[in-house]
């Protein structure tokens, strides 16, 4: 390693990322190190950021809203196979 990364964050937030990170085998700064290195990778995080009342999102009931939709307007395929070829017929 050729450098520091220093984070200000409050000391609840580290001592409760410290044990999930070591339920994993990691220690703070390689569970850090290994978020930063997947996100570069991926070029997007890996999670959507949520809270655990994930229901109480603003963006959730819109995702119900549109999941409600799809299942009552849209369309069914018997294979992914069949999916492709409809999507891909005016590609």
């Amino acid at each position: 390693m050729d450098t520091t990364l220093q984070v200000r964050i409050d000391t609840k937030t580290k001592k409760q990322a410290q044990k999930r990170f070591q339920a994993f085998g990691l220690n703070l700064s390689s569970g850090v190190n290994l978020m930063l290195r997947q996100a570069i990778k991926d070029e997007h995080f890996s999670f959507a950021p949520t809270t655990r009342k994930w229901k109480d999102l603003r963006h959730w009931r819109l995702y119900e809203k549109e999941i409600a939709w799809a299942k009552k307007h849209g369309k069914r395929y018997a294979s992914a196979e069949e999916m492709h070829a409809d999507i891909l017929k005016d590609a």
